[in-house]
C-alpha cells in the first residue's frame, strides 16, 4: 500500500470517528431546538427535583405569633431523610427561616417520621414520604409594620430512593406573612 492510500484510509477513519463522537452533541442541539425533553431514563434526579415544598399564607397580629406550614410534596418513589435522622452521617431535613422585619421564627417541628427499611441500611431509618408538613411558630415584634411581608426560608433536603441517596440539596422559598 502506497503512502498516499495510508493518508487516505488514515483521513476517512478520523472523520468516521470525528462524526460518530459528534452524534450525541447534534441531538442534544435538535432536542433542545425542537423543545423536546430527555427521557425520564436520561434525566439527572437531584434532591431538589424529587421535593417540592409550598408555604401557606399566615396572618398575624402585631407582638402576636402564629405557626407557618410549609408543604412538602416528596415524589413517589422517593424519601427524604427526617429531623433528626437516624444516623448522623444521613442529612436531616431542615427548614431555616430568616427573620425580616420584625418577623422570626421561634421554633420549628418536624413531623413524626416513617420507619422503613432498606436493603443499604442495617437497620430501618426514619423518613419522610409522600406528603407532609413542618411547622414553624412565626412571632411578629409589636413595632413589626402592618401589611404584606414575605419571609425568606431555606428547606435542606436529602432525597434517596430503595438504592441510593442523592446530593443533599436547597429549596428556596418565602412565607406569605401578613401583620394586621
Amino acid at each position: 500500500m502506497n503512502l498516499s492510500a495510508r493518508i487516505r484510509i488514515g483521513c476517512f477513519l478520523f472523520l468516521f470517528i470525528a462524526s460518530a463522537c459528534s452524534k450525541p452533541a447534534q441531538n442534544s442541539v435538535r432536542q433542545a431546538a425542537s423543545g423536546t425533553t430527555p427521557s425520564p431514563s436520561t434525566q439527572r434526579i437531584t434532591s431538589e427535583s424529587v421535593v417540592k415544598a409550598l408555604a401557606e399564607p399566615v396572618a398575624i397580629a402585631a407582638g402576636g405569633s402564629t405557626v407557618a406550614i410549609i408543604r412538602l410534596a416528596i415524589q413517589s418513589g422517593y424519601h427524604v431523610n427526617a429531623n433528626p435522622p437516624t444516623f448522623s452521617y444521613l442529612k436531616a431535613t431542615q427548614l431555616d427561616i430568616t427573620a425580616s422585619d420584625g418577623i422570626a421564627a421561634s421554633s420549628v417541628s418536624y413531623p413524626a417520621p416513617l420507619t422503613r427499611k432498606f436493603a443499604f441500611a442495617d437497620k430501618p431509618l426514619a423518613v419522610y414520604e409522600g406528603e407532609t408538613e413542618i411547622k414553624a411558630k412565626i412571632k411578629a415584634d409589636n413595632a413589626a409594620s402592618k401589611g404584606e411581608h414575605s419571609i425568606a426560608a431555606q428547606l435542606r433536603v436529602q432525597a434517596c430512593d430503595d438504592q441510593v441517596c442523592y446530593p443533599p440539596g436547597q429549596i428556596q422559598l418565602r412565607i406569605p406573612v401578613t401583620v394586621k
